[in-house]
């Protein structure tokens, strides 16, 4: 076992150990996922959550072994209150396709209204601590670190505007033929926001992109994209489950997912980077770490 040595006003950090929390990922996992696709019937309902918890577990616990911390054990009742933001996010794309219609859920019609809603709540409460635990864990890969610098101009109100406007005109494309812009969703709200955290001093990605931070982008892009891997993984074999009808991609899928669908994944991570940091009081907000050692501030400076 290696330790770290603490610097001032910090906790003491232990590598090298795979902490308890991981077993405890590893064992709800297992557990979960052999009761999913092993058993008939209506079960998913009960066992995304269990499953989906686990992940979040399992990857935290690698961050630790490597890093010496992680967004759980930096702040648990942070880590919980994750949880409590995912929900209304993702019940935000729900309703977004709602008019978009790219995915539908098989065994919907076995729960009343107020089932489904809070199963689904439930269900939903891990797609930001599973995407910010699995990005945070990307972020600290050596080549990840050795990402070159380039920079580029600092993008000044005028841009960020542009930009921010920009995104609601994807948005009212999408809303307008959605058949043809729903691509639009997956980039939209991040360009209505990230532009935004900026002027407010906040965490933007595109202010850390231009003065060389492209690491973040990186890590939160790929991240999201592992955990898109595994909700598709684990959905084929699932009851109740979803699947998709894309118009004009609906070519080479890997599960359920076409192909190329799999590209709106690393903007959504954006998106749920942008909404972060967007919503949740600067004073709250944990660092989200990618890179272990090289933290941005809003103002761009290292931290």
């Amino acid at each position: 076992m290696q330790q770290a040595e603490p610097g001032p006003e910090q906790p003491v950090k232990i590598r090298g150990t795979f902490p308890g929390h991981g077993w405890i990922g590893l064992l709800l996992v297992g557990a979960a996922w052999a009761l999913n696709w092993g058993l008939d019937g209506l079960r998913t309902h009960l066992l995304f959550f269990p499953l989906w918890l686990g992940y979040c577990l399992v990857v935290d616990g690698l961050v630790v072994r490597r890093d010496g911390d992680s967004l759980l054990t930096r702040n648990p009742l942070h880590y919980a209150g994750l949880f409590l933001l995912s929900v209304p996010l993702w019940w935000l794309f729900e309703g977004l396709n709602e008019i978009t219609a790219n995915w539908i859920y098989l065994g919907r019609e076995f729960f009343s209204g107020w089932r489904h809603f809070l199963y689904s709540s439930l269900c939903f409460s891990t797609v930001v601590p599973a995407v910010f635990s699995t990005s945070e864990w990307i972020g600290g890969l050596r080549w990840i670190r050795r990402l070159p610098e380039p920079r580029f101009a600092e993008p000044g109100p005028r841009v960020l505007w542009s930009l921010h406007f920009m995104g609601w005109g994807m948005l009212g494309l999408m809303l307008w033929q959605p058949e043809l812009f729903f691509p639009f969703m997956w980039l939209s709200w991040f360009f209505i926001l990230d532009p935004l955290n900026r002027l407010r001093g906040r965490r933007s990605l595109i202010h850390e992109a231009a003065g060389g931070g492209l690491a973040p982008l990186v890590a939160f892009g790929l991240g999201t994209l592992v955990c898109g891997f595994f909700w598709e993984f684990w959905n084929i074999y699932s009851f109740p489950k979803w699947i998709y009808e894309i118009p004009y991609l609906e070519v080479l899928h890997i599960f359920e997912m076409p192909l190329a669908g799999y590209g709106g994944y690393p903007p959504f991570g954006w998106e749920l980077f942008a909404a972060y940091h967007f919503l949740v009081p600067k004073a709250w907000q944990q660092r989200l770490r990618p890179v272990p050692g090289k933290l941005l501030s809003a103002s761009g400076e290292t931290s």
